[in-house]
Order: C-alpha cells, then sequence, then structure tokens
C-alpha cells in the first residue's frame, strides 16, 4: 500500500511539473483548422470536421483520409513551429501574435506561419529580413515563452 501511494504522489508530481506547450488554436485547431501537411505540398487547404487528429493535446483538421494518416505517421514533422503563432512576431518581439493560414513558408523542412492583415505581412518582412537571421531570435524567445497563456 505505501509503494502505491509513493507511485501515485509520484505520478502526480510529473504530471503537475510537465510543460504544456501553449499552442494557437484559433477555432479550436491548430493553423485555424487548415491542413498541416498540404503547406508541404505547398497549398493552403481547410481541413475537414471529419478527419482530424490529436497530437499533444491540440486538434488538426486534414482534407482526406490519406492526410490524416500522414500525419499520424509523423507528427512533428507536419507540427507548425512555435505551437502555430507568427515566426516574425516571435523574433521581433517575444510575442505569440495569430496568424494568417494561407501565409506561411516551408523552410529546412519546417512549417512557418505568419500574421497577414491590416496591409502588414510579416512573410515578406520574413523574408525581407532573413530567415537565417530570425529563426535563431525566434527559436530563443519560443522557448522563454511557450508554456506561459
Amino acid at each position: 500500500m505505501k509503494n502505491l501511494i509513493t507511485t501515485l504522489l509520484l505520478a502526480f508530481t510529473i504530471t503537475l511539473s510537465a510543460q504544456q506547450i501553449d499552442y494557437n488554436t484559433d477555432d479550436g485547431y491548430i493553423a485555424e483548422g487548415y491542413d498541416v501537411t498540404e503547406y508541404f505540398n505547398n497549398k493552403a487547404i481547410e481541413g475537414k470536421s471529419n478527419y482530424v487528429a490529436t497530437h499533444d493535446n491540440v486538434k488538426f483538421k486534414f482534407a482526406s483520409q490519406a492526410n490524416l494518416e500522414k500525419f499520424k505517421s509523423n507528427p512533428g514533422k507536419f507540427t507548425p513551429k512555435y505551437g502555430g503563432y507568427c515566426s516574425y512576431a516571435l523574433a521581433t518581439k517575444a510575442d505569440k501574435v495569430d496568424i494568417d493560414p494561407e501565409t506561411f513558408e516551408i523552410n529546412d523542412g519546417k512549417l512557418y506561419l505568419f500574421y497577414n492583415s491590416w496591409g502588414t505581412n510579416t512573410h515578406k518582412k520574413w523574408k525581407a529580413e532573413g530567415a537565417a537571421k530570425l529563426k535563431p531570435k525566434a527559436d530563443a524567445n519560443w522557448e522563454k515563452i511557450k508554456t506561459k497563456k
């Protein structure tokens, strides 16, 4: 009995100390419900509610069963950088900013999403200022704020 209580207490402590990443889940889904596998085909396509998967406690929508299966085989490959927040805002302001799911980039096999509204296209700024310069800043900032809500 003592071992059981110790085991349960340890499991509870580990659960409490586990850090949860703060994902951008507008409309209840990552990438506002767009199919993250299609970005790798250079397409922004909305997913359908009958093709849904959950990874790391976050819901993802897909355009087809084949895309859902592709995601399930390697979810880390398709999960957007920085929890699906705007990559440029992470690099320049250390801020979690919503995205336009149709403004994206695949770079070094990773999906980067960007804000694009009210005349501000941060993807254009990202390219103009240089992804090679901005990615290390975004990576460092993300490590500091990824679990804060």
